[in-house]
């Protein structure tokens, strides 16, 4: 059963769908039945999390072996931080409750250098030593992966060990690694010493400089069709979508992009497969939008003929396609016409330099002509806007790389005419390890403020939209990234300093990061100044694969202007990483033939009969801190799932035809919310899809009952004129007595006026919420207030407000407080025992 703890914070918090859990697709075992617990750990927000594949496959690696639960932890907020630390609440799995200190392993995916101050705060939170050699025998054992560990000294006296590269098969490797050496009774020294013999796995207590760690690589995606049935997110997050890996790697050979150099090579998957893997991931989460991931979308060898078939299977259904990554050059027309069919999902080109010069020195392998001839088939397209993103500061940029991203911005928003929106996205250059440009200088602050300054001053359109990634965070990012293991200080001082979530423009204190910089002595051009090509790199004991040589040929090319061919369409480089069993892979050799790609167009017109069916549910538990957003996006992911065809609204962008009436207010239960749901081919009775749609739903979600109406009836909010409330209040010793209750509630009842502050777009107003209040009462023998409250076109009340402004509960009582939606009213004044909607 899982711990409450951090339920009584619920109410407290901003976002309180971020700690809920329950998701659908979400698993929970019996931490008895296994031989190991393992903790999946993400150091940013739940929303930043959920939205990544990684932690979606090795959960689901994890938690398909019987002898092994998996759990996941995310990063809280700071406002979540403070009511935990100051209620003594750990941070603890959202499956179960259980503390993170409470695991056998907890693994940290390490995306981005900027989340290392919350990986400190999460092992804090959790119960645990932050640094490695504090941990006892009980502790748990700490690892990091993702591109990060690429270079672990900055980060590697917390850790007790690294998995560098791909981790389907190596998480596995270190999983059974400790629960053999746990049944063979090894200490902690024992366990990392096992754990020093897996390949791709670095343990900074055993390992020294002399040793070589090699990457983990996965040879056949195809041998990995994972995750089928990822875990749904309860709140809107960054990517809320099917994510479809099509293909892992580039060998593009971009000089400055470390992913095209440590995920080589290219292996795809076949598009039987990927057909195969997208039907599965519809089926089993109800999303109406897949994208097809992969470093560079459009050099999957069979991409237009896949997202024909996958169009022609899911159009009638309106399931949207997203191409998230694509090279200027590889968006064809034919892939923008398969794309449009449904909803036009956004494009983002990356041209990165301004000038042709610039891009062959960087090796992006594409001109200004492909750029303008895109952007146009765009436009021509029905796109109104489209996103250009460049980077500032590459190696031997000039003042006239910089007039050339101008005239390239300028001239792509020619392309489209008036009506169309360009947004111009500048970022910094940061040289990563394990790229040709690890030994080139890093901009400093004052270099990046000018050359955006410079883009600022001259971005003068209205349809011309310009951002900038903040050049203190880059600075940062360079700092970390380049580190070596006296840069964890830096991380520790900034970490005990306050900073959380650095990579956040409204959390990011660059303050706190200069005064502990200060105070350690640390000068940044020591890790963002040029280094030769002879001097040993911190990083340099990790092997990804590529040979010391091919890195500065290519550094050396790069500097001359020198372009590389893509290997896959010309001669191999030698870069080697291509070994015996390690080789690319295309989706056209998988297979003699074109398998799964010649499905025939079954796309229909909507045209079959509309039936409109009154769906009543319950929102209970914690389910009902999720926002009426949140929660009828479940519900329409969940109705998709039964079986349920919905009819679809016409345009560019059509959504099923839903209604609500009001929205209820976070954290209000309710066994009495309504919506109109519109659907097509009704074949069944509309029973025999509410046990389908309930194994579909959320915890604490559930539909109570489905019934059809007439087609032309109005909708529910036209009968509905009030909703009935009744709210157990949060007992304290400080908390009011019965009598100024009631005499306050009197007091209120017979005044004709009672005005409230409210915020609105960010300035106070006032409103009177007296007309909305019909009835208003108080049980003192069971602390029970009981309202009637109404709306209408002029606004409503919300019962927060009675409690704080008319009963003067301060906002923490008021917000703890048990509310209930308890029933509804009609305009002829009936309510809803009296009457079935």
């Amino acid at each position: 059963m899982k711990y409450s703890k951090i339920d009584a914070l619920l109410p407290l918090t901003q976002r309180p769908g971020r700690y809920i859990g329950g998701e659908v697709n979400s698993i929970k075992k019996d931490r008895e039945r296994c031989k190991l617990s393992f903790a999946l750990a993400f150091p940013d927000a739940y929303e930043v999390g959920m939205s990544h594949l990684g932690i979606q496959i090795l959960y689901s690696i994890l938690n398909g072996e019987d002898q092994i639960v998996a759990e996941r932890f995310f990063a809280p907020w700071p406002d979540m931080e403070s009511l935990m630390r100051g209620s003594n609440v750990p941070l603890a799995s959202l499956e179960s409750g259980i503390p993170l200190n409470q695991f056998d392993i907890v693994g940290f995916s390490l995306q981005y250098e900027l989340s290392y101050t919350n990986v400190l705060n999460m092992l804090d939170l959790g119960g645990i030593s932050i640094y490695a050699v504090d941990r006892g025998e009980e502790s748990p054992v700490i690892i990091g992966g993702g591109p990060c560990a690429f270079n672990p000294g900055p980060m590697s006296p917390f850790f007790d060990a690294f998995v560098v590269g791909e981790g389907e098969e190596a998480v596995l490797d270190v999983s059974r690694a400790i629960m053999v050496g746990k049944e063979k009774g090894y200490n902690r020294e024992g366990l990392l010493s096992q754990l020093s013999e897996i390949d791709g796995v670095y343990v900074p207590s055993v390992h020294d400089s002399k040793d070589r760690i090699k990457k983990r690589i996965v040879t056949n995606i195809n041998d990995w069709l994972l995750p089928l049935e990822p875990v749904v997110p309860l709140m809107r997050v960054i990517h809320d979508r099917i994510t479809l890996e099509i293909a892992r790697g580039c060998t593009r050979g971009c000089r400055f992009c470390q992913a095209g150099m440590v995920w080589r090579p290219v292996r795809e998957r076949s598009a039987a497969t990927l057909e195969k893997m997208a039907d599965d991931m519809i089926s089993s989460t109800g999303y109406d939008e897949l994208s097809l991931l992969s470093l560079s979308s459009g050099d999957y060898s069979k991409i237009e003929p896949l997202l024909a078939s996958l169009m022609n299977r899911y159009c009638e259904r309106k399931i949207a396609l997203a191409l998230p990554s694509m090279r200027v050059e590889t968006l064809t027309a034919n892939l923008i016409e398969q794309v449009k069919r449904v909803r036009k999902t956004s494009f983002t080109l990356a041209p990165e330099a301004g000038t042709q010069r610039l891009r062959n020195v960087i090796n992006k392998g594409n001109s200004e002509e492909d750029l303008l001839l895109t952007t146009r088939r765009v436009f021509d397209a029905g796109w109104r806007s489209v996103k250009l993103y460049f980077m500032l500061g590459l190696p031997t940029e000039k003042e006239e790389d910089l007039d050339g991203i101008l005239d390239l911005a300028y001239r792509v928003l020619r392309e489209g005419g008036n009506r169309k929106q360009v947004t111009v996205s500048l970022s910094t250059f940061v040289p990563k390890p394990h790229t040709p440009f690890q030994w080139e200088r890093q901009i400093d602050l004052d270099e990046i403020l000018h050359k955006q300054k410079f883009f600022k001053k001259n971005i003068r359109h209205r349809n011309l939209n310009l951002k900038w990634h903040d050049g203190r965070m880059s600075l940062l990012e360079g700092v970390l990234s380049r580190g070596d293991e006296k840069i964890s200080l830096l991380i520790e001082k900034a970490f005990l300093m306050g900073c959380r979530f650095d990579g956040w423009s409204d959390q990011f204190r660059f303050d706190l990061w200069e005064e502990a910089l200060k105070n350690l002595h640390i000068g940044v051009e020591d890790y963002l100044g040029e280094r030769s090509i002879n001097e040993s790199l911190s990083w340099e004991h990790i092997d990804c694969g590529l040979k010391e040589k091919f890195l500065i040929d290519e550094y050396e090319k790069g500097l001359k202007g020198e372009p590389t061919e893509d290997c896959r369409f010309g001669r191999c480089h030698d870069c080697g990483v291509c070994k015996e069993d390690v080789k690319v892979i295309l989706a056209g050799e998988l297979s003699g033939k074109d398998e799964g790609i010649d499905a025939p167009d079954i796309h229909q017109e909507d045209n079959g009969e509309i039936t409109k069916l009154r769906v009543r549910y319950a929102k209970e538990g914690n389910a009902s801190f999720l926002s009426h957003l949140e929660t009828s996006a479940a519900l329409i992911r969940g109705i998709t799932r039964s079986g349920l065809t919905f009819a679809f609204s016409e345009g560019f962008h059509p959504s099923p035809k839903v209604s609500f009436p009001n929205a209820t207010p976070v954290g209000i239960e309710s066994r009495c919310e309504y919506a109109d749901i519109q659907v097509r081919d009704l074949a069944l009775p509309v029973d025999d899809f509410i046990d389908k749609i309930n194994l579909s739903l959320p915890s604490g979600i559930t539909i109570l009952d489905i019934r059809e109406v007439p087609s032309g009836s109005g909708a529910l909010s036209e009968y509905i004129s009030g909703v009935q409330y009744e709210i157990c209040l949060y007992r304290g010793p400080d908390m009011d007595e019965e009598l100024d209750l009631r005499g306050k509630i009197n007091h209120f009842l017979a005044l004709s006026a009672f005005d409230v502050p409210r915020i609105r777009k960010g300035k106070e107003t006032k409103k009177d919420i007296r007309p909305f209040v019909d009835s208003l009462s108080f049980d003192g023998k069971d602390s029970v207030i009981k309202m009637t409250l109404s709306s209408s076109s002029k606004g409503g009340v919300n019962p927060l407000e009675i409690l704080v402004h008319v009963l003067g509960l301060d906002d923490r009582k008021a917000k703890r407080a048990k509310i209930e939606k308890r029933g509804v009213m009609f305009c002829d004044g009936s309510s809803l025992s009296e009457k079935e909607l």
